[in-house]
């Protein structure tokens, strides 16, 4: 008998191990490549205006691509996804190293971010569906948010280490062996598929193109508004045209009888507050960690490598907030005042930090504002999952937890983008002065912390611990419901 408790904790132990090295791998990404733009840019000869493509071009795939992939899952399997992600997302990042044009480069670099549209949900998925909601899902989705903690100290020091060391080829190089080692891991570490009964229903593919033709201009509107205006056609024009085609999705979902995105889902009300929380922490967090590393390289004058290693407290506590604190919490407060909790925190760090942040400030006059913050993103990040995949059924995961992500990817664009515009919107020249720069970034960091605080209040909009769930509501079969007939209840 014990023996037979031993074999399960340790398989249990190694897909952990396994899931959370697939989100390290995709969170180191979000920052390797930034710190090797200069040298990238240098060396395949790209203009100023068409260098953003390197990271955009990950970017706009990555969330354009996450609903297709979140149904691919529920539909195929999220073994067979997790597996294909990896091997796609390590085969790119080897055509990208080797890449002698713009072109190629930015093209390996799309085709990477589509990897990672099937890896994410897929790792979501086998999280959601292998660990017992309640505690042991809690565990686990906070290794996950630790490891991706993790992953970005560690892509902005690899970044730094490895293009002054062998070249920018290397930070991509770098995730081949992960990648395809995790996949090979993952063939004999991960159990076989089981059927999913939604297999039946057929493939929304007219959903999936507006899926990911609507997802993909939101980002790419997003992303490319601060560099080419927000009254170009790459600006406003593909926001304008994303929001319609999702929009247009939203009504033929309706009507059909297999929909990529089954509109039950969103009688969920853990998830609907999850995806809500989701877009308002990213937001802040994917625009403030930018700032800050502007500030430390554009104000402070750190280099790349110093910059780098300015985050790593941040990052230990984040981890540690995670591991040690979300569960803990969520299992004494619940998620409603744990998700308050955590973004009340993480907005206070980063008042405390924005306050700080002067032309002369050392390490530590700013370490009290890294502090709070790590505190409260590490406790937030994993809550936030925990709340998305609660009451989803089985054959939804998948969908459920792309839709999550695609918050997640929209959440972080738009983002960098506002605090962006308001960093420099008292700029003028090409030369402005370090304090006028310093302010900027100060009043962007302020609004994120705000952002962070004010967000934080949707948690209310879920149900208090003890409170009886709504009775699900039994509805006769249509063609707006999948075959299955099954809706997910908040």
């Amino acid at each position: 008998m014990v023996d037979t408790v031993t074999r399960t904790q340790r398989r249990t132990g190694s897909l952990l191990a396994l899931l959370a090295l697939a989100q390290f791998i995709v969170a180191v990404d979000y920052n390797i490549v930034f710190v090797a733009l200069p040298e990238i840019g240098g060396a395949l000869g790209f203009t100023p205006q068409s260098l953003q493509w390197v990271v955009s071009a990950y970017a706009v795939a990555f969330g354009g691509f996450l609903l297709f992939g979140g149904r691919v899952v529920d539909r195929l399997g999220a073994r067979r996804m997790f597996v294909l992600g990896l091997v796609i997302f390590g085969l790119s990042c080897l055509l990208g190293g080797f890449a002698k044009s713009p072109e190629l480069l930015v093209t390996a670099r799309a085709i990477q971010g589509f990897g990672a549209a099937l890896l994410t949900p897929a790792t979501l998925t086998l999280i959601n569906t292998r660990f017992a909601e309640g505690p042991e899902r809690t565990k686990a989705l906070a290794v996950w948010g630790a490891c991706g903690s993790g992953g970005l100290a560690a892509g902005a020091l690899l970044g730094g280490v490895l293009t002054e060391a062998w070249g920018w080829e290397w930070v991509l190089f770098v995730l081949v062996p992960l990648a395809l080692v995790a996949a090979a891991v993952a063939t004999g570490t991960l159990a076989a598929d089981e059927r999913a009964t939604g297999d039946r229903g057929g493939f929304d593919v007219f959903g999936a193109i507006l899926a990911t033709a609507g997802s993909s201009l939101l980002v790419l509107g997003l992303v490319s508004g601060p560099e080419a205006g927000w009254d170009s056609v790459r600006g406003a024009g593909s926001i304008v045209a994303g929001v319609v085609i999702l929009a247009v999705l939203i009504l033929v979902e309706n009507r059909t009888r297999s929909p990529l995105v089954p509109m039950g889902l969103f009688s969920n009300r853990s998830l609907v507050t999850a995806i809500l929380i989701i877009l308002v922490f990213q937001s802040a967090l994917g625009g403030s960690y930018y700032i800050f590393t502007n500030y430390l390289q554009g104000v402070l004058r750190y280099d790349a490598l110093e910059a780098g290693l300015a985050f790593v407290p941040l990052t230990i506590i984040s981890m540690v907030a995670s591991l040690k604190l979300a569960g803990a919490l969520l299992g004494t407060w619940g998620p409603r005042a744990t998700l308050f909790a955590g973004m009340f925190v993480n907005g206070v760090g980063m008042v405390v930090l924005a306050i700080s942040m002067s032309t002369g400030a050392s390490f530590w006059a700013l370490a009290p504002g890294l502090i709070i913050w790590g505190v409260g993103g590490g406790v937030t990040f994993p809550a936030m999952f925990v709340c998305a995949a609660s009451g989803v059924a089985p054959q939804e995961a998948g969908i459920a937890s792309a839709l999550a992500s695609t918050s997640q990817q929209i959440g972080g664009a738009a983002g960098l983008a506002l605090l962006v515009a308001l960093a420099t919107a008292g700029l003028s020249g090409d030369a402005p002065a370090v304090a006028d720069v310093a302010g900027g970034l100060r009043t962007a960091m302020w609004a994120g912390g705000a952002a962070s605080i004010i967000g934080g209040l949707l948690a209310f909009t879920l149900r208090k611990p003890g409170a009886p769930a709504p009775r699900p509501v039994v509805e006769a079969p249509s063609p707006a419901i999948d075959e299955v007939g099954t809706r997910s209840s908040g």
